[in-house]
């Protein structure tokens, strides 16, 4: 995290784990701790800290430790260390002992470092200190020894804070809501909701949908954007590039004569409307999640009051936006580096505000790595003072380093690369980056599909595939989504090795099936509940992965922070064929003693199994369920 420079990221009430390599030459007793206080560097008082911030030593320097983030906002964390130094007497005399040589000698320092160190002792303890060293320095050695060396003694003084301490430089922690770590996600179109594929749905029966989304478990419904739709270079069905006078186009090309990116498509209702949905959301315990679309078509009110504010050709004609090989003259690109930046960039800032005030507080970014990273940090930096409340998820599918990046300057979620790693390998390597080497920054959000997104492995594996894909999402990330239509088991393709969706719900209205018809509904509900149920599922860096014997299973352990509560999930990633595999687990990151027995209950059936020891037999059908979800029992 460049040395501080930027904030970690931690979430209300969030135990953030510490790791530091803490040294010193010679062979001196360290001790150390993390401190934490909230609000901004300042002066020393606030610091507070806790017997259970006390950092542990581990392997080759490594001490790790842990502080609880109890209050929004920034914060600061910083590492103290010191010598304990009667401790380091104690282990050179008893090296002395072991090897044979005279500890009489060392015994008068070691009363005057005890004297010392009990003198930063509250109470009576100093007196005591000092009366059993007038009545020791009397007697034999032995005595004097067995005082001094008594390990409680050690114990007792391990807790004094030494002279002189240590600290690092104040490093910064972000504190959001508990939101941005932990959620399940709904994408959908509002205009496909009661609409009867001819003429658009409306943000009412949107409100009427809720319920069902509430009752399978969602925390966050998602709406695409609601704005007008430009008419110029509107798209039709399946992106064809004429579009008739009945087709809706594509949300994303925002704006018309109706106005911009604070106005709502007329056919989808009105603002009364869009408030009555939010209402009705935080009834049923869901938040309304918007799109945060920087881009405009060529009908946009911008385009005429600020036309400088876009990209031009050489020739000073509009440059469409491009991703060869496709192109979409639907939508001009903005220009975040004109002249007139300042004004564009406030413009912007502007939009977040109008939505926030009505009431939105989580926005899906789209694309943000198309615009200036500085862009993003200058809104960031203001939405952190004047909202902290809000969350910010990119949909930033691009190079791992611009991934990063926007995750270092301040956005609480991101897209990932999930959603086309289907191996074992490749999901075990995934999985270890975003948990370690980028977890302190990178928040992961698993969405099994998009708009844009139908993997080859769903087109392909049928509903065996979207259980299994499911099932990972659900237990693999705390915060993980899907689009409408997962559930209704979607995946007929546009053409082959295409990953777009035929009869594209971007280009037209796109009714749900009836009521009857197969659904994953069911397990959905059950992985909602299970992930509300069980604090393992809500945290996404403790995950540790399991042997297995054959190449199509997988086996993984999640638990959190103090152990108390473990899952345990053996999944099939081949959608054709069950498999059988023993399965070896590491014990030890499951809290169950070497050879014993166990109880191991499936959370998606109910059924119980006992086991014992390390190495245990699975069999999995993907007919009949995609994995195990256990929760291992005391």
């Amino acid at each position: 995290m460049r040395c501080g420079e930027l904030p970690s990221k931690a979430v209300l009430g969030e135990r953030v784990e510490v790791r530091a390599r803490i040294f010193a030459d010679g062979r001196p007793r360290l001790r150390a701790r993390v401190r934490w206080r909230a609000g901004r560097a300042g002066p020393e008082r606030g610091w507070s800290s806790s017997p259970s911030a006390a950092l542990e030593p581990g392997h080759e320097d490594w001490w790790s430790g842990a502080f609880d983030a109890d209050r929004l906002g920034l914060g600061h964390f910083r590492l103290e260390a010191w010598e304990d130094r009667f401790g380091t007497w104690r282990d050179d005399v008893l090296r002395r002992i072991e090897v044979g040589v005279d500890p009489a000698p060392e015994i008068p320092s070691g009363w005057e470092l005890l004297l010392a160190a009990t003198a930063r002792l509250s109470g009576s303890r100093p007196n005591e200190v000092g009366r059993a060293r007038l009545e020791l320095e009397g007697l034999d050695l032995e005595s004097q020894l067995a005082y001094l060396l008594a390990p409680e003694l050690g114990e007792e003084l391990a807790r004094v804070e030494g002279q002189p301490v240590v600290a690092s430089p104040p490093a910064p922690v972000w504190v959001e809501r508990p939101r941005a770590l932990f959620g399940s996600w709904y994408e959908l179109f509002p205009r496909s909701q009661g609409s009867d594929g001819r003429s658009s749905g409306t943000l009412a029966a949107t409100r009427e949908r809720l319920p069902a989304l509430a009752d399978m478990g969602f925390d966050v419904v998602y709406l695409t954007p609601i704005h007008p739709v430009g008419r110029t270079g509107r798209r039709g069905p399946n992106n064809s590039p004429v579009a008739g006078s009945a087709d809706p186009g594509s949300p994303w090309a925002i704006g018309g004569p109706e106005g911009g990116h604070t106005a709502i498509d007329p056919q989808l209702g009105s603002l009364a409307d869009f408030h009555a949905l939010v209402r009705a959301a935080r009834e049923l315990d869901l938040e309304v999640a918007m799109d945060y679309a920087l881009q405009c078509s060529p009908d946009h009110p911008w385009v005429q009051q600020h036309p400088d504010w876009f990209a031009r050709r050489p020739d000073g004609t509009m440059r469409p936006a491009e991703n060869p090989p496709k192109r979409y003259d639907d939508i001009y690109p903005l220009d975040f580096g004109c002249a007139d930046w300042r004004a564009l960039w406030e413009a912007c800032y502007q939009i977040l505000e109008y939505w926030i005030a009505q009431g939105v507080a989580i926005f899906r970014v789209d694309n943000p790595h198309t615009k200036p990273v500085p862009f993003w940090r200058s809104v960031i930096e203001r939405l952190r003072q004047e909202h902290p409340e809000v969350i910010l998820l990119a949909e930033a599918f691009t190079r791992p380093a611009m991934m990063r990046e926007l995750a270092q300057v301040g956005f609480s979620q991101s897209y990932t690369y999930f959603t086309w790693r289907s191996g074992k390998d490749e999901l075990t390597a995934y999985l270890q980056e975003v948990a370690g080497e980028t977890g302190a920054y990178l928040r992961p959000n698993f969405f099994v599909n998009t708009p844009d997104i139908l993997t080859a492995e769903l087109q392909e594996g049928g509903p065996p595939a979207f259980r299994s894909r499911l099932l990972l999402a659900a237990t693999m990330s705390s915060s993980y989504g899907i689009y409408s239509g997962f559930e209704h088991l979607e995946r007929e393709v546009l053409q082959p090795g295409s990953e777009d969706y035929l009869d594209s719900e971007k280009y037209q209205f796109r009714p749900r099936p009836e009521a009857g018809d197969p659904t994953l509904m069911e397990l959905i509900r059950t992985l909602n509940l299970t992930r509300r149920q069980h604090p393992a599922l809500q945290q996404f860096r403790r995950i540790f992965f399991h042997w297995t014997d054959h190449p199509s299973l997988i086996c993984y352990s999640k638990t959190d922070l103090d152990r108390q509560d473990r899952i345990l999930v053996v999944a099939n990633l081949d959608p054709f064929q069950p498999h059988e595999s023993m399965v070896h687990l590491d014990l030890s990151e499951l809290g169950v003693r070497d050879d014993s027995d166990f109880l191991v209950q499936d959370l998606l059936g109910g059924t119980e199994f006992h086991w014992h020891g390390a190495h245990n037999f699975v069999r999995l059908d993907p007919q009949r369920a995609p994995g195990h979800l256990f929760w291992v029992r005391p």
